[in-house]
């Protein structure tokens, strides 16, 4: 009877301690990321082969926003002519990082369709990016 009392007790003990662990978990605050951001994006040609250079653009301007539990990047920036695209972001928190990946279509002038991943804290914003034509990255921090 008494190990009957013993074993109700600690998996009392055990399911009190889970549900304190979720519940501290389940309340971790998403990074916040909406806002502006700045820094630079460079591309590089992979059909070319090595020893291309890389083309580093002049500059990068990025405003993020939350819309509906969705995030939704503007970029707009100059790289030979001005550019501005809004894409959608699909995320998902692991710790105190948002994980983004997303296909964007920007049409056949600026590549086509691109693949990209990124990954988002509330000071540093950075991504991976490739096309049929084109590969490269973003690097971003909070706008000053």
């Amino acid at each position: 009877m008494l190990n009957r009392i013993c074993s109700i007790l600690s998996c009392f003990a055990l399911a009190a301690c889970t549900g304190f662990a979720q519940s501290s978990q389940t309340q971790q605050q998403i990074p916040d990321i909406t806002g502006e951001w700045t820094g630079t994006w460079s591309s590089y040609n992979p059909a070319q082969g090595a020893g291309t250079e890389k083309e580093l653009c002049k500059s990068l301007a990025c405003k993020v926003a939350y819309k509906d539990g969705v995030w939704e990047a503007t970029f707009e920036g100059d790289c030979g002519r001005p550019y501005k695209y809004t894409i959608k972001m699909e995320g998902r928190q692991v710790g105190k990082v948002a994980l983004f990946k997303g296909t964007t279509d920007l049409g056949v002038r600026d590549g086509g369709v691109y693949d990209w991943i990124g990954r988002a804290t509330e000071k540093e914003f950075v991504g991976f990016y490739t096309s049929a034509y084109y590969t490269g990255v973003f690097n971003l921090s909070r706008s000053k």
